[in-house]
């Protein structure tokens, strides 16, 4: 290999960089690195594009004294009737020490894997045992990295897939196609949950509460979907009966549209960071809301980068 090639991964080849389980503990090694200043993450650039209606491209730099990762993503929502993905985009990684870039990662398919992992990591600090059932709300990209996250880390969990009753078909759909995996997988009503279950990830890009049962102890809810102030997945009441955790404190503030729509006491509301710093009270229901950032992204360049290292 020429020392100026750059190699170029698309989504199956990056997805085959990035093992749930490494990045679960690289993000875990983040969240410290990035607390402690060490690594430098800006909030994200949107920039409208001229001539497509709510068209805009997104642009996400992080650096660390090993890596520099730069994710540039493109959101397109008249993509479709093209026959185009809504979003795309790459993630470029530079070497820290010389600047010269190493290799491009597909975006849309490094923010699903770090998206879930990020879950994964609130999955195993906020709960007491494993997880044994976990409902999903929601049936698309996210979704599935999500259900391949736990299919990793938690072979033997049953997953339900809720959904509304319009959209009941497209969750059986869903499930049928991840029938092969060791978890059961199956639909559910969104109006009739099991009880028992043991965490609630939802992952919408809803404007209204979807989830609305009272906060509990023992039932975990990791709020994904709402990236911006206007939506909403979870209910007031739930937000405001539980003791609220964040990925990133800073980006919540105009982000975490569940706890702004509560209007939660953001000194009340506690970082990853301190989270895995000190011990949880699983007596108390628990909430873990994530924005995302751009440390994450580099926390998936680095799982990249060492798989690469490995197969040299």
């Amino acid at each position: 290999m020429s020392q100026n090639q750059v190699l170029m991964f698309d989504a199956e080849q990056t997805a085959g960089l990035i093992g749930f389980r490494a990045l679960v503990q690289a993000i875990r090694e983040m969240t410290v690195e990035y607390g402690q200043g060490r690594v430098k993450c800006p909030d994200r650039q949107v920039l409208p594009i001229p001539g497509s209606e709510n068209g805009v491209l997104l642009s996400m730099p992080a650096t660390a004294e090993d890596l520099i990762a730069h994710k540039l993503i493109s959101l397109l929502p008249d993509n479709p009737a093209r026959g185009l993905p809504t979003i795309q985009g790459t993630v470029t990684v530079l070497d820290s020490k010389t600047g010269a870039p190493r290799f491009v990662l597909d975006a849309p398919t490094v923010t699903a894997w770090r998206t879930a992992a990020l879950s994964m990591v609130g999955l195993a600090h906020f709960s007491a045992k494993p997880p044994g059932k976990i409902v999903i709300m929601g049936a698309g990209t996210q979704a599935a990295a999500h259900i391949r996250a736990i299919n990793e880390l938690y072979p033997e969990a049953c997953v339900y897939v809720s959904s509304r009753a319009a959209s009941a078909e497209k969750a059986r759909k869903f499930c049928e196609r991840f029938s092969h995996l060791s978890n059961k997988i199956e639909p559910v009503d969104q109006s009739n949950l099991p009880e028992d279950i043991d965490a609630v990830i939802t992952l919408t890009t809803a404007t209204e509460p979807i989830y609305h049962a009272p906060a509990q102890p023992g039932r975990l809810i990791i709020a994904v979907g709402a990236f911006q102030p206007h939506m909403c997945e979870i209910a007031p009441q739930t937000v405001m009966g539980s003791t609220c955790y964040v990925d990133d404190p800073v980006g919540a503030l105009h982000e975490a549209g569940d706890y702004i729509r509560a209007k939660k006491d953001w000194s009340e509301i506690i970082s990853l960071e301190q989270a895995l710093q000190s011990e949880i009270d699983f007596s108390r229901p628990i909430m873990f809301k994530t924005v995302g950032i751009a440390a994450w992204d580099l926390a998936a360049a680095r799982v990249a980068a060492q798989s690469l290292l490995a197969r040299s």
